[in-house]
């Protein structure tokens, strides 16, 4: 073969430089997945985590290498009230988040709290499956806030350092609330001075005195070892904790019609899966608490608290749609 001249020798180390430059390029390129950040307020063994690697799991399945998911755990981006801020700015793009934190931005989901209104987790999802979970989709979508799913957290229960089992022992007590006029009011109605405190900062606020009781459901009453600073638990399920399964507008709207498909099953999917784990959680979590000392002690005379409640019904009636909606959504069987 006869030796390369200088020319030749030049045009193909070009040749073979730019095609050097060009391939990490290419291989970034081939490699690249669109990041998100995922919000998750409890630990790695909690469902409010577990939900979202199963909704990874089903997206890398249907969509290999196009998206990377950074679940952040422990609240370590903030309360649901920082949290659902990210999601609308677009610097979180999803997580779960009670329709009580919401309610700030689409007052009528507040509708979904009303204190004894639903009977069981059976009645509240064919409500959430209706019209009126496709009427508040639409309007927390207006806010920046994609709701995949609904999903259920499980009944509220009072919690308090002393057993409290009548509605008038709340008096002057002073209760640790969420950032929601619906759950202030309801607290007030029976004698208590609610104080709004973010969820991480709930165990310090309880073991310092800044407040002396709160609400919360079971599984949550566990994952933040509430139970070493308010001991027992009023079986009250006052309130059956609705939530949804959202992603930031920003991030949704930079996906196709293919991905956003293959996102919504998966949240569907996510969305069912984290229900059916609450149920055993919840479990699990009152044997925690057992063995820590917590003590389940149940209301009595229930009339009386249903009582107190119904007046924050008529104080929101206005808010949510009115008192005829309010007894048709009762009234689902």
């Amino acid at each position: 073969m006869p030796p390369f001249t200088r020319r030749q020798f030049l045009r193909s180390a070009q040749t073979l430089g730019l095609a050097a430059l060009a391939t990490p390029a290419l291989v970034g390129r081939a490699a690249a997945a669109t990041s998100l950040t995922v919000a998750s307020l409890l630990g790695p063994d909690k469902p409010e985590t577990k939900i979202w690697e199963r909704i990874r799991d089903r997206v890398e399945a249907e969509l290999p290498g196009a998206f990377r998911f950074n679940i952040v755990a422990n609240a370590a981006l903030g309360g649901e009230k920082e949290v659902a801020e990210g999601l609308r700015l677009g610097s979180i793009q999803a997580s779960l988040s009670t329709i009580s934190t919401l309610s700030g931005w689409v007052p009528e989901t507040q509708i979904l709290d009303l204190p004894f209104l639903f009977r069981d987790r059976d009645h509240l999802r064919k409500v959430v499956q209706g019209d009126l979970g496709a009427e508040l989709k639409q309007k927390l979508g207006a806010e920046n806030f994609v709701v995949a799913d609904y999903i259920n957290y499980g009944a509220r229960h009072l919690l308090a350092k002393e057993a409290i089992t009548r509605p008038e022992q709340l008096k002057g007590k002073r209760i640790r609330v969420i950032q929601s006029p619906l759950h202030t009011e309801l607290w007030a109605s029976f004698g208590a001075n609610p104080t709004a405190i973010p969820i991480p900062e709930t165990y310090n606020a309880l073991s310092t005195g800044v407040v002396d009781a709160m609400d919360l459901t079971k599984s949550a009453y566990a994952g933040f070892k509430l139970y070493e600073v308010v001991p027992y638990l009023t079986e009250t399920g006052h309130i059956w904790a609705s939530g949804v399964v959202v992603f930031a507008a920003p991030f949704w709207k930079r996906l196709d019609e293919r991905q956003r498909a293959v996102f919504q099953a998966a949240a569907t999917e996510g969305a069912r899966y984290f229900d059916e784990l609450i149920i055993a959680d919840e479990a699990a979590s009152m044997q925690l608490a057992a063995q820590s000392g917590g003590q389940i002690v149940q209301p009595e005379d229930r009339p009386a608290w249903e009582k107190g409640a119904r007046t924050v019904w008529q104080s929101f009636a206005g808010k949510v749609g009115g008192m005829d909606k309010i007894e048709a959504i009762r009234a689902v069987r």
